[in-house]
């Protein structure tokens, strides 16, 4: 009888002639080194891997601590707004932009400023005693068309009646009453004289014809001073300019 046994690789033949016990020996040798090879195989394949411990208790937690999810709540309202950050430091300078192309030459017109302009007539004792007519006149020479004209007479003037009399004293602008926007006109209404002395009333007092006249266009301008009659009243003994200086005073004015 021929026995083999293979121990690290190395092959050993024994004949038929050896002892019972070293066959026996032999024999348990070839026996237990196997099953020592197959314990050592599967306590290797035992070794514990950390990685793999890991992957394993997240699929455990996974398959069994897990819940089902919810439907979504009810989204949450915006917050206060927040306060303002730290200013940001200055940006880097623009570059220049392009050239722009060459504007139109357009003539701008400058209004002149106001200069004033008026004029004054004056009279030395006028002595004037007439009813009707032209008193005094003054020449002046408006330099605008849109302006307006402040005209006054200042003298002495006297009405005498012995019943109910009216005198009227105005303006007019070459021949012409103002009608921008009305005459210029003052008036003396006498009622009558004194019964009781048997004479009338005889007063000259200083008195004024002021007012303006719009309307009126630019160039030499005849302003004069007339007297007349007052509508639906007879007329009195009137007197202008008596026993002191009379004067007619003319003014241009802007609008």
């Amino acid at each position: 009888m021929e026995t083999s046994c293979r121990l690290g690789g190395a092959r050993a033949l024994f004949s038929r002639t050896m002892s019972p016990l070293a066959v026996r020996l032999l024999l348990l040798v070839c026996l237990v080194l196997p099953l020592y090879g197959v314990e050592k195989v599967r306590n290797r394949g035992y070794r514990k891997d950390p990685d793999a411990d890991k992957v394993r208790e997240r699929q455990d937690d996974h398959f069994y601590g897990s819940c089902l999810q919810g439907p979504g709540g009810t989204p949450g309202r915006d917050g206060n707004p927040g306060a303002n950050g730290i200013p940001g430091t200055p940006g880097i300078p623009g570059r220049d932009g392009l050239k722009g192309e060459k504007g139109e030459c357009v003539n701008e017109i400058f209004e002149k400023p106001w200069r004033p302009n008026y004029k004054q007539c004056a009279w030395n004792s006028l002595n004037y005693g007439i009813d009707l007519g032209k008193i005094a006149d003054c020449t002046f020479t408006k330099l605008r068309s849109d302006s307006a004209l402040r005209v006054l007479f200042s003298g002495s003037l006297r009405l005498k009646c012995k019943s109910a009399c009216c005198q009227r004293w105005y303006f007019t602008f070459n021949g012409a009453e103002c009608t921008g926007p009305l005459p210029v006109e003052s008036i003396i209404y006498l009622d009558q004289g004194s019964p009781e002395l048997n004479s009338t009333i005889n007063i000259h007092r200083t008195s004024s014809v002021e007012g303006l006249c719009e309307g009126v266009k630019a160039g030499l301008v005849d302003v004069a001073v007339w007297v007349g009659t007052c509508a639906d009243y007879p007329r009195g003994d009137a007197s202008t300019g008596w026993n002191s200086v009379s004067r007619i005073i003319i003014e241009e004015l802007p609008k």
